[in-house]
């Protein structure tokens, strides 16, 4: 890190210039979605644990993660909303503040009631993280950069699903899995404090270099910059005029489709692998579950990092997003011969070629959100799509625990397997050539 020391007439003195902040900046949104992810694995990862101690069968344990869902559905809206209104700063800080403490809440819970109540206030402070991380992306980065630098801050997610089983088994053996949550609580205010002191909106950063700051205002261009700089917070779109867009439903019905999938990897699996697979929790934490999850982490820098190659070559933005959305949609498809795998190893690696699908989509489809709306809206949109997705994971998660109870998971697998196809014909019947929308009056 590169750093050099200015005058500067802002709060008058010597004040710490940070070269290519911008990237650092970034950093932080990858942690904030690391944190998201630790944070909600942290229980999945010690399912078999709880479940056993609380006596709880599946169908209960989808009614204490549904609770998470519900909350987690009704917020990433609101959160979404909120932090347009708010902005970028101050909306994050209350975001990862509250589901930090929640999160160490978790520790203190004595049932399944207390433990569906946690995560319920969990899934409220993280239905702000991503609407917050793509609109922390989209105001500091310029166009040429934005799939790279989106990749990158919701690429964080995987990295806390794949810290988050070694982890949690580490600090299970050390100070159980109460102490487990309490320590990711812990973790999320020191990211907090930090966040507040560096972030701010590029032209009013006294962190940022001159360089920097014209290298952001050219790359997004300079009059819409102080288009935008200029609006109120009461200028944000207004959400009957986003609800009448044909663009929004079809954004939201792909994420209704293929969102319950990706959350039954995240809750489920170690429960799958354990129940019918018979692998134990420690080869489940240490060998196997956090494997798909490091696909996407790099599929989901790899996403950005190769549709901006692709488009700085010459080909269009909507050639593009849609050509890797659909390689990926086709690559999901075989994720279903994990239900038929020999082993479990076999099996992980059927999961982790769908989590690779889905690092590529994601990360197109997130940008592809912030290539349509201009940056008082986005968070709105991501927001709502966000909730829908959460919705069709709660009808989904509902259905799953009494299905696994009474039958297997093979019917969840199969189903699995066809939603981003599904989503990709929505794709392509819903969202026309990938370009700013004008906003009817």
């Amino acid at each position: 890190m590169r750093l050099r020391y200015k005058h500067s007439n802002y709060k008058e003195g010597y004040m710490l210039k940070i070269k290519e902040l911008r990237w650092w900046l970034c950093g932080l949104l990858f942690i904030a979605t690391s944190l998201s992810f630790l944070d909600r694995q942290v229980l999945s990862i010690v399912a078999p644990e709880i479940t056993k101690e609380f006596q709880m069968s599946n169908t209960a344990y989808s009614q204490v993660t549904t609770a998470f869902l519900l909350s987690y559905a009704i917020m990433f809206f609101l959160g979404g909303r909120l932090i347009d209104w708010l902005g970028t700063r101050l909306g994050m800080v209350l975001s990862l503040g509250f589901w930090s403490l929640a999160s160490a809440v978790h520790g203190l819970v004595q049932n399944p009631m207390q433990l569906g109540v946690a995560r319920f206030f969990l899934g409220v402070g993280e239905g702000g993280c991503f609407p917050g991380a793509t609109k922390g992306a989209t105001e500091w980065f310029p166009y040429k950069e934005r799939a790279t630098a989106i990749g990158i801050a919701i690429g964080g997610a995987a990295l806390g699903a794949v810290v988050a089983p070694p982890m949690t088994l580490w600090l299970f053996g050390w100070v159980g899995w109460r102490g487990a949550f309490f320590a990711t609580g812990i973790i999320g205010g020191i990211w907090v404090l930090l966040w507040w002191i560096f972030f701010h909106k590029p032209k009013d950063s006294p962190f940022i270099t001159g360089r920097e700051l014209a290298h952001i205002e050219n790359g997004q261009g300079k009059a819409a910059v102080g288009a935008l700089e200029s609006l109120k917070k009461e200028s944000i779109v207004p959400l009957k005029v986003l609800l009448r867009m044909k663009q929004v439903w079809g954004l939201a019905l792909m994420r209704f489709l293929v969102d319950w999938v990706f959350y039954f990897y995240m809750f489920w699996i170690p429960l799958y692998l354990s129940q019918e697979r018979n692998v134990s929790l420690q080869r489940i934490g240490k060998e196997l579950v956090w494997i798909p999850f490091l696909a996407l982490g790099v599929s989901n820098l790899a996403g950005g990092w190769v549709s901006d190659r692709l488009i700085k070559s010459g080909m269009s933005v909507n050639t593009v997003r849609k050509s890797i959305m659909t390689i990926a949609a086709i690559l999901t498809m075989f994720s279903t011969l994990a239900a038929y795998a020999a082993n479990a190893e076999i099996a992980i690696a059927f999961m982790s070629l769908l989590m690779m699908a889905h690092g590529f989509w994601i990360t197109n489809y997130v940008t592809i959100i912030s290539e349509i709306f201009d940056s008082n809206s986005v968070a709105t949109v991501m927001g709502l799509a966000g909730t829908i997705g959460a919705i069709g994971g709660v009808l989904a998660n509902l259905v799953i625990g009494p299905v696994s109870d009474y039958f297997s998971f093979l019917p969840v697998w199969i189903a699995s397997g066809i939603m981003y196809p599904l989503a990709l014909v929505v794709l392509f019947l819903t969202i026309g050539p990938i370009r700013r929308v004008e906003f009817p009056h």
